[in-house]
């Protein structure tokens, strides 16, 4: 059956679609050995898709882990930055990728995987799928700034934030403590509306993406998800292709700095 090629080069594990049409359009992406186009179909069954000269293939099982990236880590599977990546901090041999990001001074839970399917639901905003962070802001919020971060403000850009809910957990010397929840994810948008609302935020640590939730891991440390937890990702919708959903303890991988 044909489908769109940034549909089939992220069952690859390549990334999510929209990150798979960056291939696409570096002509990185061959069918039949002729340079693809956006919007092109292929046919794993029939034809033959390479990246980069290498013919690419749909594994059978895919793969769910949980990461706590730590301050420090790009949020990304290479990157010219000699900062380590969070894909190296996951030793293991298979393609997997982040869903979603988070700038490299934040931190928390970060989802990787090879379901490009998955990825796609939770990553693009028309789904709504909740991101919980918590907020540590240099200054005490009164009620109109928070009524205006709930409302949405205008970034610098011109783009206006979908309504968000916000919540005070506490003071924390001169600052205080937040609790945020987005169904958007734009780049640095939470240091950004602070910033203009007068309320610059020192730390962001996220906490739950959608039903999955941080819990105990600590910085640098990874869990595989159990069939449970990628069930309810998928809005309670079981997958038919088989996971690889391994029991294994949390793991605290070591890594050289590039």
């Amino acid at each position: 059956m044909e489908e769109r090629l940034q549909k089939i080069l992220a069952k690859a594990g390549f990334g999510s679609r929209r990150g798979c049409e960056d291939y696409i359009s570096a002509g990185r992406v061959k069918v039949n050995d002729k340079v693809a186009k956006l919007g092109q179909k292929a046919d794993m069954d029939k034809d033959s898709i390479s990246v980069d000269g290498k013919k690419i293939s749909i594994p059978d099982d895919n793969i769910y882990i949980a990461l706590n990236k730590p301050r420090g880590v790009i949020s990304a599977v290479s990157s010219p930055d000699p900062r380590p990546t969070v894909r190296d901090l996951i030793p293991i041999s298979r393609r997997i990728y982040p869903v979603g990001r988070l700038d490299i001074e934040s931190e928390g839970l970060m989802l990787m995987t090879d379901d490009g399917d998955l990825a796609n639901k939770l990553a693009h905003p028309r789904y709504g799928h909740e991101k919980t962070y918590k907020v540590l802001v240099a200054r005490h919020p009164d009620r109109k700034q928070l009524d205006a971060w709930r409302r949405g403000i205008v970034l610098e850009d011109g783009y206006r934030t979908a309504p968000a809910k916000v919540f005070v957990d506490g003071k924390s010397g001169k600052g205080s403590r937040l609790t945020i929840i987005l169904t958007e994810g734009r780049k640095r948008q939470i240091r950004e509306t602070g910033s203009l609302l007068g309320l610059p935020v020192v730390r962001i640590t996220r906490v739950q993406l959608g039903s999955l939730k941080l819990g105990r891991l600590k910085p640098r440390e990874w869990r595989y998800l159990s069939e449970e937890e990628v069930d309810d990702l998928r809005g309670g919708i079981p997958s038919k292709k088989k996971r690889s959903v391994k029991h294994a303890k949390t793991q605290r991988p070591k890594y050289k700095k590039k």
